[in-house]
């Protein structure tokens, strides 16, 4: 069923959002690139992205990813098992899971930055599709290598990503999350005036 791939894909990155927004929230101090330019002229990343945001965006993201583990646990086993919410691969595995979504989000969003600037665009300026979809690919692409990893390793039974993400999830990721960024976006500029 359609809503099921839209729950569960939303499910999957839900600590990805988190984190990115914990971010921009509780953001501030001292900018990752130290105010440093690139021999552009331009600064590397910009006031926006700075080491409190980085740690304690991907602090609260992590806390609330664990959290979800466990509800993910009790759904599974109750009357909502039929929307086959994931558990990132229980205890221990959904711990470098979790991180590597939030982490991968964070990152994604500072890569994109880092371009953002080099193209010339200031911070806030909108860059549309790449400032809806950073977070979201840095999270897929993070999650992915991380499982893969420990797949190699031999400390998971098969790959969580590829047990977890069909190409339906990551197709409606790529559509609902620029709608929900824009209005997130909407939402924090009128909240703020």
């Amino acid at each position: 069923m359609v809503y099921e791939i839209v729950i569960q894909a939303l499910w999957l990155v839900l600590p990805a959002y988190i984190a990115n927004a914990s971010a921009l929230l509780v953001g501030g101090g001292k900018p990752i690139d130290f105010g440093k330019k690139c021999k552009d002229g331009r600064r590397i990343l910009g006031d926006g992205k700075t080491w409190r945001g980085f740690y304690a965006g991907a602090f609260v993201g992590i806390a609330a990813g664990f959290g979800f583990s466990v509800v993910a646990i009790y759904a599974n086993n109750s009357d909502f098992a039929f929307l086959g919410l994931s558990d990132f691969g229980r205890f221990p595995i959904m711990i470098p899971i979790v991180i590597s979504i939030c982490f991968g989000a964070l990152l994604g969003d500072i890569i994109e930055s880092f371009f953002k600037r080099r193209i010339g665009k200031d911070r806030g300026e909108n860059w549309i599709p790449f400032d809806q979809l950073d977070f979201i690919l840095g999270a897929l692409l993070f999650s992915l290598i991380i499982a893969t990893i420990l797949s190699i390793m031999g400390f998971s039974q098969g790959n969580w990503f590829i047990d977890s993400f069909s190409i339906w999830h990551i197709l409606t990721l790529l559509v609902v999350t620029p709608f929900f960024h824009l209005f997130a976006n909407f939402v924090h500029r009128k909240s703020s005036q």
